[in-house]
């Protein structure tokens, strides 16, 4: 009997001994994780690697305070009157001109920019260049004084799931400047069909874009899209908006963006190539077959419909005549004009480049050596 009863306390022990045992760990495991968290002001050392981040549950405080006063808001005039306005960013000193980026879009057919900084200075500044097709913009102004510069980071470094912020001043400039909105870097290059003339609704473009659902609104264009430690990586410049989409919003890579600020602060060219020929896509242009008579054989359902041909042009010099339906360059179909452009835009004006053509139910692959476009 004792026995017995020595066994049945024995159990009962145990069992109360796991339970201690499992509340303890439990407690210390808690413990450790409080520990852990108000032990890292900045850097958080996760598993063996020691991989270092600087997201936690402070934020991003510090990030935003490293590009916060390096953003400005464009002001752009007309006529002596305000009538456009967006943000941009300094991303450039030499001696005393600082450089800043924006979008084309914001700067385009204005008459005088002046721009605002953190500190309400403001500055009158020219126009370095543009360039329409990866919608950026370099201004600059001379300063005596030490204005902060952004730090530039790498967009092809840049992860999907990323955390990212930007700064800028939406919606109105007076009253909500330096806004910043946080999210994550939601997708790269995202082929993005677009216009590049402000008076047309046409898509004759596609860029390559970074996505995120940051939010962005009107009067953000322009702004820098910032990694966690306060990089810049894009450059906002446009979002989806329609009923049922919701944290949609684009920016140009970094990388490619500096590429082209560096060549318009240089002097250097930035022209695209061209083909010497005006053409329509084969979907919107039901028109264009009885005007021109042209016939579109049954098996081709996409390209892009050679309305007419520059005199003397690459174009004309290869053969190329009107009616013509483009269906490939270099082997790449392309079913729009946008995505002639953007096929075509990978080449500098003096390359030879193969243009397959459908010619009344015949393909034709001609040699074409592009020239400099004049737009």
């Amino acid at each position: 009997m004792e026995e017995k009863e020595i066994v049945k306390k024995g159990n009962g022990n145990k069992f109360f001994e796991g339970l201690l045992v499992g509340i303890l760990l439990i407690t210390i495991g808690a413990c450790g994780m409080y520990f852990v968290i108000q032990a890292l002001p900045g850097t958080t050392i996760v598993n063996k690697s020691e991989k270092e981040v600087t997201v936690n549950e402070n934020g991003i405080a510090d990030a935003v305070e490293k590009v916060y006063d390096s953003v400005v808001i464009v002001n752009v005039y007309k006529n002596q009157k305000i009538y456009g306005s967006g943000s941009g960013f300094i991303f450039k000193k030499d001696g005393n001109k600082y450089y800043l980026m924006t979008n084309n879009h914001v700067a385009e057919n204005a008459d005088s920019i002046k721009v605002v900084l953190s500190d309400d200075s403001s500055y009158d500044v020219t126009l370095v260049g543009t360039d329409k097709y990866l919608d950026i913009a370099v201004l600059a102004f001379e300063s005596d004084k030490d204005h902060s510069i952004s730090e530039i980071g790498s967009s092809a470094n840049a992860r999907v799931g990323d955390t990212v912020f930007t700064v800028g001043a939406p919606i109105d400039s007076s009253v909500y400047s330096w806004t910043v909105t946080r999210g994550i870097l939601s997708g790269k290059d995202r082929k993005v069909t677009v216009s590049t003339s402000s008076n047309s609704n046409v898509a004759d473009y596609i860029r390559t874009a970074l996505t995120t659902d940051a939010v962005i609104n009107s009067g953000n264009s322009g702004g820098p899209l910032c990694n966690s430690n306060g990089e810049v990586i894009g450059i906002t410049n446009m979002k989806l908006v329609s009923t049922g989409i919701e944290g949609m919003s684009f920016a140009i890579p970094i990388d490619e963006a500096m590429q082209y600020a560096n060549k318009l602060i240089g002097g250097e060219d930035v022209s695209r190539p061209a083909v010497g020929i005006t053409m329509s896509d084969i979907a919107n242009s039901a028109y264009l077959y009885y005007y021109y008579g042209i016939r579109i054989p049954e098996n081709v359902t996409s390209g892009v419909i050679v309305t007419s041909v520059v005199k003397n042009s690459p174009a004309q010099n290869a053969g190329i005549e009107v009616g013509d339906i483009v269906i490939e360059i270099n082997g790449t179909k392309v079913g729009s004009m946008a995505e002639f452009k953007y096929e075509l835009y990978k080449y500098k004006p003096g390359d030879k480049i193969k243009i397959k053509v459908n010619r009344d139910g015949t393909e034709k692959e001609l040699e074409v050596t592009l020239t400099k476009s004049d737009q």
